[in-house]
């Protein structure tokens, strides 16, 4: 009499938000070499067939897609209801969605900027949320919210705005979360290679030696952000150089940060956002 074969042990499943270019579709392949069944999130609903087809056949890991606009309410609700599920529970939760502007805040087009409040900053609010909620009763979970270090920049433009909410929500959330099993990481990259410039009609990266230094590329952020996600740390700055920075901005009176970021080619006339 033969043995039945015993049960695949289940998987933790991770979804990603933003999942099928830059940061976001390299924090779903890492997570994927990392072991984990996806859900992906974004607005195209053929680019994320394409992106589930290549993730299965490159890592073996189910993929289940959600075709979603975080900017529209009811999209977002089902969004948050997966994130929240308790059938099938999500234990890494990654809000990386966003897109940057190039035009200034006073006078650019309001229903711009308000999708930009909806996606870099309600969407991150419902779906931390709805994870926490699902993920306390289970002892068990972790959120990841990519913020930037724009975000410690003032005059940055909306962008920098949206993501200092970003590292404000996500350490009160680390504080609230503290002692329960599930933790709370912001991500605080410098420029990334990405399409996120190109897409936002700004220039990225070139390649010369002072380039490689100041720009990043997607695996260096997400390697460095998944490691600090899973060893419960708050705050991930990647690289040494990234990390001298913030710490720069941080201690630096705010009215000169502001200053010198105006009187750069890439602030107030440009807004130039720094990642994705």
């Amino acid at each position: 009499m033969t043995s039945a074969t015993p049960p695949r042990p289940a998987r933790p499943t991770a979804l990603v938000t933003g999942a099928t270019a830059g940061l976001g579709a390299g924090f779903a392949r890492s997570l994927a070499r990392r072991g984990h069944d996806l859900v992906i999130v974004a607005r195209d609903a053929e680019r994320l067939d394409s992106t589930a087809a290549a993730l299965r056949a490159e890592h073996g890991v189910d993929v289940e897609v959600l075709a979603a606009d975080l900017s529209v309410r009811a999209d977002l609700d089902r969004v948050a209801q997966r994130v929240g599920s308790v059938e099938s529970p999500v234990d890494v939760l990654v809000n990386n969605a966003g897109f940057g502007l190039k035009q200034r805040f006073f006078d650019g087009d309001p229903a711009d900027h308000e999708r930009m409040f909806d996606v870099l900053c309600r969407a991150v609010m419902v779906l931390s949320r709805a994870a926490a909620g699902a993920m306390v009763p289970r002892g068990r979970g972790r959120v990841l919210n990519v913020g930037s270090v724009a975000g410690l920049v003032p005059g940055g433009g909306h962008y920098s705005a949206a993501k200092a909410y970003v590292i404000v929500l996500t350490e009160t959330l680390a504080g609230e979360l503290r002692g329960t099993g599930v933790t709370a990481t912001v991500v605080e990259p410098g420029y990334v290679r990405t399409e996120f410039h190109a897409r936002s009609g700004m220039r990225s990266g070139g390649s010369s030696s002072l380039s490689n230094r100041i720009w990043l590329d997607t695996d260096e952020v997400v390697d460095a952000a998944l490691d600090d996600t899973f060893a419960g740390r708050v705050v991930s700055v990647p690289t040494r150089r990234w990390k001298a920075v913030s710490t720069l901005l941080d201690v630096a009176p705010r009215r000169l940060v502001s200053t010198v970021w105006n009187a750069m080619p890439s602030g107030a006339r440009r807004r130039h956002p720094t990642q994705r």
